[in-house]
């Protein structure tokens, strides 16, 4: 992996010559994989030995593969029982866990494709809210699909810059900026990222999570924690970024216990006390990330307290419960494929005429119209699956007997 000078120079400045080497040979390596079990749907499923390689040990619904397999034909995948996600990006569930105990209303600022959301939606208390944002619409599709697959009642997805939920005067308990940087962390997985780096751009984003993170400011009731997180490694888009923040808020930064067998790394400049996670390749099993957390004063406000009217508007997930839900007809691994693909399948003889419901090992997966000789598919287009590649079945997680 070639990186740029610029870019070894300082990170070798910045992480000290024995960690940056450790952090160097890790770049090395296979980038490990993982997926998060959805709760709401996978109790009494779990992952298939053949496949399971641990437990993410700051996030129990997360699991370490042994291999990536092609989750595009899993249909478990499509029914949301469970999300692909790198595991350093799984902190938040553990975040949210230890700060949150009550129902509150949550700002994901710059959620797609889901991944936090997800996980956020997944240990938040119930009676919370969740409104799951992000600016670019194409990106905000994405997010809108895998909100809806992963299956809560209790999301709003909006498709708003960070400046318009401060003109329109709404407050949030918890606003999580996950904000865009200029991907060091990604640098393992994706080579895209490396062509893009440059220090201009390193800065360009500096500016621009200030620029975010001011406008957040803005929506957060007194007494509400900010959750900011960035996948790269340098100190002028975190360290710099969360110094500036106190300085310029009323901000206190929290700290969130870990585990030493974790591998989180704390500052690597400024203040040593200041309660910073760092995720090193090399240090902890994932890729680049770093999150902190900081308080706005209460000034006298209950967390959790609503103003009527100043909650998220958005697109509210439709959501059926398994009771609303048009009558569920299983089908097997072929036919699951077919459907998702968009093509007319055939249903049992003795299924009912009319709407029904695709199901897979017990999860639904869309609707259909059986019309007798066959079913008219009606499972969004833009979800299919694309490829016609003939693939064996698999089965990353299963129930459990």
């Amino acid at each position: 992996m070639l990186l740029p000078e610029e870019f070894t120079t300082y990170t070798r400045q910045l992480m000290g010559d024995e960690r940056y080497e450790r952090f160097i040979a890790a770049m090395g390596e296979t980038p490990p994989v993982s997926i998060r079990l959805n709760p709401l749907k996978t109790e009494g499923y779990g992952v298939a030995a053949e496949w399971d390689d641990g437990m993410v040990p700051w996030c129990p619904e997360g699991h370490y593969l042994k291999s990536r397999p092609d989750f595009t034909f899993d249909p478990l995948l499509h029914a949301g029982a469970y999300y692909v996600q790198e595991a350093s990006s799984m902190f938040i569930s553990h975040v949210l866990r230890t700060l949150i105990d009550e129902p509150v209303t949550m700002l994901d600022l710059c959620a797609a494709p889901g991944g936090k959301s997800t996980a956020a939606r997944a240990v938040l208390p119930q009676g919370s809210m969740l409104c799951s944002n992000e600016p670019i619409r194409s990106r905000a599709n994405i997010l809108e699909e895998n909100m809806q697959k992963w299956g809560h009642p209790d999301v709003e997805v909006t498709n708003r810059y960070p400046r318009h939920f401060a003109e329109g005067g709404m407050l949030f308990d918890v606003i999580l900026c996950d904000v865009p940087c200029s991907g060091e962390g990604m640098f393992r997985k994706d080579e895209g990222a490396i062509g893009e780096w440059s220090v201009k751009n390193v800065m360009h984003c500096q500016q621009l999570q200030r620029d975010i993170v001011t406008e957040a400011w803005k929506c957060l009731r007194p007494g509400g924690y900010l959750i900011y997180s960035t996948c790269t490694y340098n100190a002028h888009e975190n360290e710099e970024n969360i110094a500036w923040m106190i300085a310029t808020f009323d901000a206190t930064p929290i700290s969130i216990p870990t585990e030493a067998h974790w591998g989180i790394t704390g500052p690597l400049t400024g203040d040593p006390t200041l309660p910073l996670y760092r995720f090193i390749p090399g240090f902890t099993k994932g890729e680049g990330l770093c999150m902190t957390v900081v308080k706005k004063s209460e000034q006298g406000a209950l967390l959790g307290a609503r103003s009527k009217g100043q909650g998220a508007r958005g697109k509210r997930q439709e959501t059926l419960q398994s009771s609303q839900r048009p009558h569920l007809v299983e089908v097997d691994y072929a036919t699951a494929i077919a459907y998702l693909r968009g093509e007319a399948i055939v249903l049992p003889s003795d299924t009912p005429r009319g709407l029904v419901t695709i199901g897979f090992q017990g999860l639904p997966l869309g609707q259909a119209k059986n019309i007798g000789s066959r079913a008219n598919n009606l499972y969004p287009k833009a979800w299919r699956i694309r490829s016609q590649v003939a693939h064996e079945e698999q089965q990353i997680i299963v129930p459990l007997s």
